[in-house]
């Protein structure tokens, strides 16, 4: 069983590493927050005093970073300085695909296999190691990795070559980050207007209106009142930012992603961008005037 080095214990990446420790891979960790670190040596991994030192004892480093600067100054400095020669590195952050392919050249240039493998879903599911995985690499590389992802998650779809799991993540997230905003407003409206909130929803999940956000989330989120960032508003406008950089790259117009980062946008104004991408609701029913609808 090959020695795994985990970079990065945040909400994502501390039930994550947990997940794979409990499968009894060797595990090795570096974050540079203590108190994750310590959790999970308390279920037996091993912590390092820095990524050259993790990456030196691991066969497969893992890297959860908050975003392309992050992402870049690890892996491209110290992991590579220190990867071994056939190690894998898997990137599982969400970056641009500029970076993704910076890393895939410079990992091939040492002979480290590399693999991009964002996730799908929330902080709950990498909890229940219910993740699921948008996977870019080769073949071989992506077989090598799968043990890991198993650990972590129940669904992985391999999307195609180095750079096919981060562009598949950002169609993704543009889809489940603007229906946020567009729940938010119609929400907002129906309080407006008076409406019943749970005849309104009954409404909405019959019909095509319906979506992921609104029926699986929110509930467990927002319309509960609760708002502690399982994916929070600084990082879905990190995100909404990574999309259109990519779009403009690609000479793809993509006009609601502009109009909804600018709401993301004035919600971080508010001071609201450490709560969860869900408070969206909030925000804007605070710009409509309107108290924020609870089930």
């Amino acid at each position: 069983m090959e020695r795994v080095g985990f970079i990065g214990l945040g909400n994502m990446g501390r039930p994550m590493a947990s997940n794979i420790r409990r499968k009894q891979f060797a595990t090795t960790v570096f974050d540079l927050s203590p108190t994750p670190v310590e959790a999970l040596v308390a279920l037996g991994a091993e912590a390092a005093p820095d990524v050259a030192t993790l990456t030196r004892a691991s066969d497969v480093v893992v890297t959860m970073l908050p975003g392309p600067r992050e992402v870049s100054a690890t892996i491209l400095g110290p992991v590579l300085e220190h990867a071994k020669p056939g190690s894998l590195v898997m990137d599982m952050s969400t970056v641009d695909p500029e970076t993704t392919d910076a890393l895939a050249a410079a990992c091939a240039a040492k002979g480290v296999g590399f693999v991009d493998a964002p996730v799908g879903r929330l902080a709950a599911h990498a909890e229940r190691g219910e993740s699921l995985f948008m996977v870019g690499g080769s073949e071989a590389d992506v077989a090598r990795a799968r043990p890991l992802l198993e650990a972590m998650g129940s669904t992985i779809h391999h999307c195609g070559g180095p750079g096919a799991g981060t562009r598949t993540k950002l169609v993704n997230n543009y889809l489940a980050i603007l229906l946020c905003q567009m729940n938010a407003e119609a929400l907002s409206l129906a309080t407006a207007f008076g409406l019943d909130l749970p005849k309104t929803l009954e409404v909405l999940h019959g019909t095509t209106a319906t979506n992921g956000q609104l029926a699986v989330n929110w509930p467990n989120k927002v319309l509960k009142g609760d708002t502690k960032p399982g994916f929070a508003i600084d990082l879905a406008h990190k995100d909404l930012s990574l999309i259109l950089q990519a779009a403009h790259a690609a000479r793809v117009p993509l006009p609601m992603a502009a109009a909804g980062r600018e709401a993301f946008s004035a919600a971080r104004a508010r001071g609201m961008g450490g709560q969860d991408f869900s408070a969206m609701l909030d925000a804007h029913c605070a710009v409509a005037g309107v108290p924020p609808p609870r089930l």
